[in-house]
């Protein structure tokens, strides 16, 4: 699904002399409370976190390592039942004005209903780069694997291993901004975005309902000090990968950017013709 390319171009014969480091500890030794305090919880020996939202406040996390590129794996069971107007984010990004973000936010919605993905990628500030999917399966009832990877050569959101969204690096070649000098932290959020997270705004959070809870287990991050010699590091999708890909983005793909004529009216942004 995912093809490796050897050690050609300079940059990367440097990454082949250099040792691997991954991440995989227990949450309070991973991440630090950001906000919310009281409603994130560890437990079972720091292997489960639990993030909670009501009416006077959501809660999230952050990492204590900042990662320059980075295989980042992470088992979320989102807010079952009436989640509407509820926003569960696990992202990538630097911090400035001119940052660098890499997107997984889940957006609620009312029981039975699926929630939608949604996926984004910021360069140097500018975002508005959105895909959004609905899921093959309830994401409520268990944990599944949501992963980042980013590498020099291009940025892949996967679903339990299975391809959703590939951006590559086109900047050398064509001048489009990609995430590649500024290392980021890894940060999770549950937060009411009931003003627009749900149609538009038009369902609004049911708080009957709170305390809302999203779960984290098995967190793992394949990443150095320096940039390594791993396979993560070159990967990009082979055949099989980019055929995953393009099903989930014909069966569950409900936005994309590049096909908004409303939105560019003056024509689709360049990387949409080359990505």
């Amino acid at each position: 699904m995912i093809k490796t390319s050897s050690c050609i171009f300079s940059f990367l014969v440097l990454i082949c002399f250099l040792v691997v480091v991954a991440f995989g500890g227990t949450f309070d030794q991973e991440f630090d409370v950001t906000w919310g305090y009281g409603r994130v919880k560890i437990l079972e020996n720091g292997q489960l976190l639990t993030l909670s939202l009501d009416r006077s406040s959501g809660s999230g996390f952050k990492s204590k390592q900042q990662y320059m590129f980075a295989k980042i794996d992470m088992k979320i069971k989102l807010v079952p039942g009436n989640s509407a107007g509820t926003a569960t984010t696990y992202y990538l990004s630097s911090v400035g004005s001119a940052h660098d973000e890499i997107d997984f936010e889940f957006l609620g919605n009312v029981t039975g209903e699926p929630y939608t993905l949604h996926t984004n990628v910021y360069a140097q500030g500018k975002g508005d780069r959105e895909q959004q999917f609905y899921l093959w399966f309830d994401p409520t009832k268990d944990f599944h694997t949501y992963s980042i990877l980013w590498n020099p050569r291009n940025i892949i959101f996967l679903v339990d291993g299975t391809p959703i969204r590939q951006y590559k690096n086109l900047e050398a070649t064509n001048g489009i901004p990609y995430p590649k000098n500024q290392p980021m932290w890894l940060y999770s959020s549950l937060w009411n975005a009931e003003e627009w997270a749900t149609r538009g705004g038009l369902v609004r959070t049911d708080w009957s309902k709170a305390p809302f809870i999203a779960s984290y287990r098995n967190f793992n991050a394949q990443t150095s000090k320096n940039p390594i010699a791993n396979s993560w590091l070159t990967q990009s999708l082979d055949n099989v990968g980019l055929a995953r890909m393009k099903w989930v983005q014909k069966n569950y793909m409900i936005y994309n950017y590049c096909t908004d004529t409303k939105r560019f009216p003056q024509g689709f942004p360049h990387e949409c013709t080359l990505n």
